[in-house]
């Protein structure tokens, strides 16, 4: 660690899918912006080895993986300050996964939300997702992370982390640093083009990199009520603007309100306008997400820097493990 940072964040980024507006601007961009803090080492993976857990698909995974990389790039982070990796090219943590599994209680696992929502069907859980707590406790107490950003979902899991840290340095003496979760109460709830929270499972994301023919789709199948385009329009209940106002200044936001309100303005120009903000607002990022996924030499130089860092402090933390545990 950088003698001028003194404690470790680390952020786990899932490759379950491409990154959308919601990804962007609830977890992104705010991460990113954390990231600028002199004072901590930002560590930032990719895991794609959890993502084994629901993806068989060797092919999707790869492209998932590139376009998650490409988007934490083209938004600007910094990977060479920081550590940027992907969870696979660091395979000691699966090493250290196998010595936590011995350290964990049954119980422990047995009673994990991810698990127990899925009880009822246990032809449906495999043992990765079984042990997926597990698989995080390594991907965390193998970097020595201080501070770990987690939605409140993932908050059983740190607790996780934390009891089996505490029982192996019970055992064997100050080992692993014991992380503390950084839960924030303001995380932007982006809803979905169906009124739900936008989530690629709910299949009502808006992907902000894909292209203009495929994002106008997107957009104009944002769900609206049947109000004609001379009928005045409820601006508090219409996703159309939730979603611009999410993106646009104070005096474009008031222009949307006031329209809808006035009447003579349909859905339609809302959901163009839409469309508009995020071409204009984001055609920067989309062009060098764009740049990166025609050059994925150049996503594989910034992760390499990145790994090879990661190899560094995985083995210097698993080589003082095996010595204690005799191997």
């Amino acid at each position: 660690m950088s003698e001028s940072k003194t404690k470790r964040v680390l952020t786990g980024i899932t490759s379950s899918g491409k990154p959308h507006i919601g990804n962007i601007l609830g977890a992104i961009l705010p991460a990113i912006e954390l990231s600028k803090d002199d004072s901590a080492e930002s560590l930032f993976f990719i895991s794609d080895l959890h993502s084994m857990t629901t993806i068989k698909d060797g092919k999707a995974r790869v492209e998932y993986r590139n376009a998650i990389a490409a988007t934490w790039l083209a938004f600007g982070f910094d990977y060479e300050s920081n550590l940027f990796y992907r969870q696979s090219k660091v395979p000691q943590v699966t090493e250290l996964t196998w010595y936590l599994n011995c350290f964990t209680p049954f119980p422990m696992l047995n009673n994990a939300h991810a698990f127990k929502s899925k009880a009822d069907n246990l032809s449906d859980v495999n043992a990765g997702l079984f042990t997926y707590p597990v698989l995080m406790a390594a991907d965390i107490l193998l970097y020595d992370a201080h501070v770990v950003p987690v939605g409140k979902d993932q908050k059983q899991h740190l607790e996780m982390t934390r009891d089996i840290a505490k029982s192996f340095n019970h055992q064997y003496g100050e080992v692993f640093v014991v992380p503390e979760a950084s839960i924030s109460e303001n995380v932007m709830q982006v809803p979905g083009t169906d009124g739900r929270k936008m989530s690629k499972s709910y299949n009502n994301y808006i992907d902000m990199m894909a292209s203009k023919k495929q994002l106008r789709k997107q957009v104009m199948g944002i769900v609206t009520d049947a109000k004609t385009l001379e009928e005045p329009k409820d601006p508090d209940n219409c996703l159309v603007y939730d979603l611009y106002k999410l993106l646009a200044t104070e005096e474009e936001t008031k222009a949307m309100h006031d329209n809808l309100l006035a009447g003579g303005y349909g859905y339609g120009h809302a959901k163009n306008e839409l469309l508009d903000k995020i071409l204009t607002g984001f055609a920067k990022e989309r062009e060098l997400f764009n740049h990166y996924m025609d050059n994925i030499d150049l996503l594989e130089k910034a992760l390499n820097i990145g790994e090879e860092k990661a190899r560094d402090i995985a083995n210097a933390k698993l080589k003082k493990v095996r010595s204690l545990l005799g191997y």
